[in-house]
């Protein structure tokens, strides 16, 4: 062997062994204590981590003199000595699990002090989690029990339905932006809306508070166009001879100009016999001199040149308005009579549409960057409510039985009963004759 080679077969062993101490040695750690209010399921070698990286673990868990957990962290360079301002929090990788914790920290900045090696941070730098053990036990035993319940039947609901659940879900978005779309045109002049919705409740409630006079107006002119209907023939002979009569007395008027001068001259000959006839007659000159531009306007108003234009055509063309105006009325009526019991059905739940207009974009109550969100997925008739000795159970209904409960009649609730009556008797409301179709005893079950 030549010293040359010699000299490379040392130089790659010396590098070899400098690699295997840099990664056996790992780099110089740093011990902290951290205080918390709770452990939260934390066990030894759990996890250390920043920004989702392993840089440490959990190497002792103690209990303080003031109840509190002392967990005592090491922590690998470069990411330690820590600084001040470092905070800390216990978080879950998932919920499926029970010791599947980690302690999440969060540097300080790089130009606050460091912490010593041995530094504790205390409870004001760092976040215990909250657990759902701790969630439900806010829950009481009847909740709790209703709440398995509805867990249940979902499971029992989508059981071997989950293809079809795929395919449903398909139309979530074009659902969702629909009814965005509609909601931002109905919020875009929110003040035009209350006004349509103020004004359009006031107009119904008093037209419900004149019902009567409503349908006696209805009654009335149905009697009066029957009788004006019956008399069509006189009618037509009157319309007929209108325009004559109108000529005639156009050619009265324009021959008043002259009468009126004829009568200026007869004025002024009787005026040595007629003294106190001159203060009336120099009253009514002025009258009469007014009164030309209106005679004049007036007989343009009867007849004119050119077709459509003067109260003579009209007058001609009323015979064909009066037959295709009497259908009309005729359906008109009955449309009338028709809806009035619509809308005084329709009225006293005024509020609930109202409402749920108002608070359909705040019901899904999720937020995100892009604003208020909606998750809705229909579920037909799951449960049936039943109330035993024991407590109200909610019992999930068999698949076959849930779309054979969707059709009308099922329930009939007045307005307001879509929660337990006040004491007040405000609610349900009812009508003063009990004319609304609904049921009082009808009201949500629980006591």
């Amino acid at each position: 062997m030549t010293a040359a080679r010699g000299a490379a077969l040392g130089a790659l062993g010396l590098a070899v062994i400098v690699v295997a101490f840099l990664l056996l040695s790992g780099g110089g750690t740093h011990t902290y204590h951290l205080l918390f209010r709770t452990a939260g399921q934390l066990v030894k070698d759990d996890d250390v981590q920043v920004g989702g990286r392993r840089i440490g673990s959990v190497r002792k868990i103690e209990l303080t003199k003031d109840n509190q957990a002392r967990i005592t962290v090491e922590v690998q360079e470069p990411y330690a000595p820590l600084r001040v301002g470092t905070t800390a929090v216990i978080r879950a990788t998932s919920l499926s699990g029970v010791a599947n914790r980690y302690i999440a920290l969060t540097p300080g900045p790089n130009n606050n002090q460091k912490i010593a090696d041995g530094g504790t941070l205390t409870e004001a730098s760092t976040t215990s989690p909250v657990d759902l053990d701790q969630l439900f036990n806010t829950l009481d035993a009847k909740t709790r029990a209703g709440l398995q319940q509805v867990i249940q039947g979902s499971a029992t609901q989508y059981q071997g339905r989950g293809k079809l659940n795929n395919e449903a879900a398909r139309y979530f978005n074009p659902a969702i932006s629909t009814a965005s779309r509609l909601v931002n045109e109905v919020d875009r002049d929110q003040q035009a809306f209350q006004d349509l919705i103020v004004y359009g409740a006031k107009v119904t409630t008093a037209l419900a508070a004149r019902r009567a006079d409503l349908t006696d107006l209805v009654t009335n002119s149905n009697s009066t166009a029957a009788a004006i209907g019956s008399e069509n023939q006189a009618l037509s002979t009157t319309l007929q001879r209108l325009p004559d009569t109108l000529r005639r007395g156009n050619t009265t008027f324009v021959n008043l100009r002259a009468t009126l001068t004829d009568l200026d001259r007869l004025t002024t000959v009787s005026l040595p016999a007629t003294k106190r006839l001159a203060p009336f007659f120099r009253a009514l000159r002025p009258l009469v001199a007014d009164a030309r531009p209106t005679i004049h306007d007036l007989r343009l108003l009867v007849t004119r040149p050119g077709a459509g234009n003067d109260l003579i055509d009209l007058l001609n063309k009323a015979p064909k308005l009066d037959r295709v105006a009497k259908p009309a009325f005729a359906d008109s009526i009955i449309a009338l009579q028709k809806v009035t019991p619509v809308v005084s059905f329709i009225r006293p739940y005024t509020p609930e549409f109202v409402g749920w207009l108002r608070d359909f974009g705040q019901g899904a109550a999720n937020y995100d960057a892009n604003g208020h969100y909606a998750r809705i997925q229909p579920i037909f008739n799951a449960f049936q409510f039943a109330d035993t000795p024991a407590g109200g159970q909610l019992t999930p209904t068999p698949n076959t039985n849930r779309l054979n409960q969707l059709q009308t009649g099922n329930l009939e609730r007045c307005p307001g009963a879509a929660s337990q009556y006040p004491a007040d008797g405000s609610a349900p409301f009812r009508d003063s004759d009990n004319s609304l179709d609904c049921d009082p005893s009808q009201v949500p079950p629980g006591p």
